[in-house]
């Protein structure tokens, strides 16, 4: 099986930690040149400086920049794309927070579309032209099982997902003549930070302590057990190879078979 990214770059949105910075170590050690994109210069020099360099000539880099920011994100990806071809792009940004629909204000729908549909639009339509020119392209986003099944408590997340992941089929058929992929990557509870403000924040609501919420999320997987982002790194990591190459429009869960659907 070719999983070989030697000569690839990758893009990697959201990388200075959980999800997106497993997602740079994997695709690292499987080759490709990695840009980490975040907010904190410090974090993404410390990020950079742990990615393996296994193939001759590989060398990573990273741009400072917050991907809600979509004028400073665009210019500054122009200027990427000046010097290189991305060839693999992974859209990764932090869930809107928690809270019911009703709730939510028409502000929150707005601020999350433009971090999330928007954001990952503009990058895609940056990058799109040199993968058709080179002949590979893997565009991957990280979203959430609410995709195929709303989640208690996060009703502009479950809102915002659900367009990203149709955007994401919408664009895939558009761009499978040309050998690209575009396919979504569906964690599950994982332990990252997001995992922990979710447990913090049913706790509260329901007043009860953290290790029963745990328990009680803990129950409704059938592997009994949180992911880590290493394992929903490894599917990414798949997807973005040559492996994968005939497989897009699909929205894969890794969740421990906790999504009750087909």
């Amino acid at each position: 099986m070719n999983v070989n990214l030697n000569g690839k770059n990758a893009l990697v949105c959201g990388s200075s930690r959980g999800i997106g910075k497993a997602c740079a170590i994997e695709l690292a050690r499987l080759g490709a040149n990695v840009t980490l994109v975040a907010r904190s210069a410090d974090v993404l020099i410390s990020v950079r400086d742990e990615l393996e360099v296994v193939a001759k000539g590989q060398k990573h880099d990273y741009i400072v920049a917050d991907t809600a920011d979509t004028p400073a994100l665009q210019t500054k990806i122009k200027a990427l794309l000046s010097s290189k071809t991305i060839h693999i792009l992974i859209n990764n940004s932090g869930g809107p927070p928690s809270g019911s629909l009703l709730s939510s204000a028409p502000e929150d729908f707005l601020k999350a579309y433009q971090q999330h549909l928007i954001t990952n639009h503009i990058l895609a339509g940056l990058v799109v032209p040199g993968m058709k020119k080179s002949g590979y392209g893997r565009i991957i986003n990280i979203i959430s099982t609410s995709v195929k099944i709303p989640l208690k408590g996060l009703g502009v997340s479950n809102t915002t997902r659900g367009a990203v992941a149709s955007w994401a089929k919408t664009l895939s058929n558009e761009l499978a003549s040309f050998g690209i992929t575009v396919n979504n990557v569906l964690p599950g509870a994982t332990a990252t930070d997001r995992l922990d403000e979710i447990i913090s924040n049913r706790a509260e609501k329901q007043l009860v302590d953290r290790d029963k919420v745990i328990e009680e999320m803990k129950a409704e997987i059938p592997m009994g057990r949180f992911g880590n982002p290493e394992e929903i790194a490894s599917a990414v990591a798949f997807l973005a190879s040559p492996a994968a190459s005939y497989i897009t429009g699909v929205s894969l869960p890794v969740d421990g078979g906790r999504t009750g659907s087909l």
